[in-house]
């Protein structure tokens, strides 16, 4: 079992990777992989609703091999759980991530089932309108959210301001220990023949006529 951890923050090892490290030794501890997959910081565009995913029909982006979405594609959908990891800029995720995960969401499929959590990283505030943003692309996706003892957000400028936010930490050891719990589940679930429910046709509803 493999938990794929990604860093949205354009600093590789800032706030945002020594939170998710805290999960991600939690994981391991707990006999389950885990990766942390740094987003970079190239410019990443947003998603142009051109619809080159739907007539290819192959799960990818049309423009993802340029900037690397389709590997974190490939990456996410060979995970059995996902975290997303994300700095505080202006109460709104990091945009570089946003944009990704725009054509993500938009094109990978195979992502419904498995368990995601969103950990954000701030100076002071906007940590909880960011969690916002994030959990609402896994509750879209019909995945299950991994929580913790409360909001999964550190605080601090620094990583080492972040290690000593003594409550952020143990919130992150807990979500790594829930969220290996739930994929162990999942596994055990498929080991006794229960599958993800058979998806009804989709719908949609317009409401301008």
């Amino acid at each position: 079992m493999k938990v794929v951890l990604v860093n949205g923050s354009p600093n590789e090892h800032g706030c945002t990777y020594t939170a998710l490290e805290e999960a991600a030794g939690q994981l391991r501890e707990n006999g389950v992989e885990a990766e942390i997959v740094w987003l970079g910081n190239k410019p990443i565009n947003g998603c142009i609703a051109c619809g080159g995913c739907f007539r290819a029909r192959n799960g990818h982006c049309a423009f993802g091999e340029n900037d690397g979405v389709n590997a974190l594609i490939d990456k996410l959908e060979e995970a059995d759980g996902v975290i997303f990891g994300s700095p505080v800029h202006f109460s709104s995720p990091a945009g570089n991530l946003i944009s990704a995960l725009d054509r993500i969401f938009y094109c990978a499929k195979p992502l419904a089932g498995k368990p995601g959590a969103a950990v954000l990283s701030c100076r002071r505030s906007g940590g909880t309108a960011s969690f916002d943003v994030l959990n609402k692309y896994f509750t879209i996706a019909g995945m299950p959210i991994v929580s913790s003892k409360y909001w999964c957000v550190v605080h601090g400028r620094t990583p080492e301001q972040v290690k000593e936010d003594q409550e952020g930490m143990q919130i992150m050891r807990t979500l790594g220990r829930n969220m290996a719990w739930l994929v162990k589940c999942i596994e055990a679930g498929k080991q006794a023949g229960i599958t993800y429910p058979a998806l009804e046709p989709v719908v949609m509803t317009n409401f301008i006529r």
